[in-house]
């Protein structure tokens, strides 16, 4: 539908345009729909069902932001950080439809991610919970974030509009989340790729992480696991790398054609970045939501350097 990260022609602007009109629910997205150009962006910023989301620091957004975009931030769709409960959990559907509701999506809605500067791990999980919604299909992330429509000279405001509530039915999607039970009983399992996205030194042990309440880890990474570190699908500039160049890493670390991905990190943050490139090459994708701090948890589950 698009070539990556070039302008695409006319015709297909109008494809992608009417793909999402029409109302839905359910399924993901691929790679034609889940990343936009600014050039994109910047045809269809007046589309009505245009729905366009910042991730990041707030004082950022309210310096400039991408005309007609709402702020939305981690604490909106997730579990917070209470001692005796896995932190960034997804919250209940109801509680989620209040929430999207209230930033004026609906089902008809076209609905656009984008970073405010280096924040690549928080726009993914938003992605990841839209997605877990039934409203993957009708959402993309903006290749680049806001640096690179600045970049091509695109128009930016402080403006901040006023959002206005939308009628949304969900139906959340059984096929996003890997359960740690489910992780546990598919360690080493022919046709499950278990990728940690954390950065190296955590994969191998030479460090080991924190527990939110700043309790330490187990040096180590789940039994089997590859390692795919999440800053390493996207470039310097934010972003994604090519279609091939995404592929090798995947490769690299053992996934197969028809296998499922399965991602973790600490928390469940920087995996959704490789849960959404692995959704945007055609794997079968799940997130362990509770990540290494809910593996570790088991004192009994084995940790491997």
């Amino acid at each position: 539908m698009y070539s990556h990260r070039i302008s695409i022609p006319l015709a297909a602007c109008l494809l992608a345009h009417v793909a999402f009109a029409a109302p839905t629910c359910g399924g993901h997205g691929n790679k034609d729909t889940m990343i936009v150009s600014p050039a994109w962006l910047a045809d269809h910023l007046k589309d009505p069902n245009l729905v366009i989301l910042t991730i990041g620091d707030k004082a950022e957004y309210e310096k400039e932001h991408i005309p007609g975009a709402l702020h939305i931030t981690l604490n909106d769709i997730s579990t917070p950080m209470v001692d005796g409960q896995l932190m960034l959990e997804l919250l209940p559907a109801d509680q989620l439809q209040k929430v999207f509701a209230g930033f004026g999506i609906t089902n008809s809605s076209r609905i656009v991610l984008y970073m405010s500067k280096d924040w690549i791990s928080p726009t993914t999980r938003v992605y990841l919970t839209l997605d877990a919604m039934g409203l993957g299909a009708q959402t993309s992330i903006l290749d680049g974030g806001f640096r690179g429509w600045k970049e091509e000279g695109r128009p930016a405001t402080a403006e901040v509009r006023a959002p206005r509530a939308g009628e949304l039915k969900l139906c959340p999607q059984s096929d996003v989340i890997a359960t740690a039970d489910y992780v546990h009983e598919n360690v080493k399992h022919s046709g499950v790729a278990i990728i940690d996205a954390r950065n190296t030194p955590f994969y191998t042990g030479e460090r080991a992480g924190r527990n939110h309440n700043g309790s330490s880890q187990r040096a180590g990474h789940i039994p089997g696991a590859a390692t795919i570190p999440f800053d390493s699908l996207i470039d310097e500039k934010g972003y994604f790398l090519k279609p091939e160049q995404l592929r090798a890493k995947f490769a690299a670390a053992g996934a197969k054609a028809g296998d499922r991905v399965v991602s973790y990190c600490h928390i469940g943050q920087q995996a959704t970045v490789v849960y959404f490139t692995a959704r945007y090459l055609g794997y079968d994708a799940r997130l362990f939501d509770g990540s290494f701090e809910d593996w570790n948890a088991h004192a009994d589950w084995a940790v491997e350097k």
